[in-house]
């Protein structure tokens, strides 16, 4: 049997197949949860009354869980507790749709303290990323 013959490209962000391969696996993943909602984005912003951005956090729930994928708080306000208000917002929007536990990641030069002053429980950590003294820190919180 003859392989057919493939091309391979390698690039930077591709927008194009970012979306096709969220596409494809949102079919796989629900053709293997048969009776579980779509996963929905969940997203908290913290505004000035400008309309300026101050704190950001989205991520995702989908059936019982929830995960953040982003957060960020404007330098100039970090120590105000928008981190904290985001992540009590985020929770109670993913508690009201039947989320029972948030996962969120977090690199060893960014926030992980922060997540444990929170609840949040390390489960595993990769050493090495992105550097060999950094580690990307992997978190779990029970709702």
């Amino acid at each position: 049997m003859s392989q057919p013959h493939y091309r391979v490209v390698v690039g930077e962000a591709l927008p194009e197949l970012d979306r096709r391969l969220s596409d494809e696996l949102d079919r796989v993943n629900a053709e293997a949860t048969t009776g579980i909602a779509p996963a929905r984005e969940l997203t908290v912003q913290i505004l000035e009354p400008s309309g300026e951005l101050a704190a950001g956090m989205s991520g995702w729930t989908w059936g019982v869980a929830a995960g953040i994928g982003l957060t960020w708080v404007r330098e100039t306000s970090r120590g105000d507790g928008l981190g904290a208000r985001l992540l009590a917002e985020f929770e109670t929007e993913a508690r009201s749709r039947g989320c029972r536990h948030v996962f969120v990641t977090s690199f060893t030069f960014q926030a992980p303290g922060f997540y444990e002053r929170h609840g949040y429980r390390e489960l595993f950590r990769w050493q090495g990323v992105p550097t060999e003294e950094e580690a990307d820190v992997h978190f779990r919180k029970d709702l």
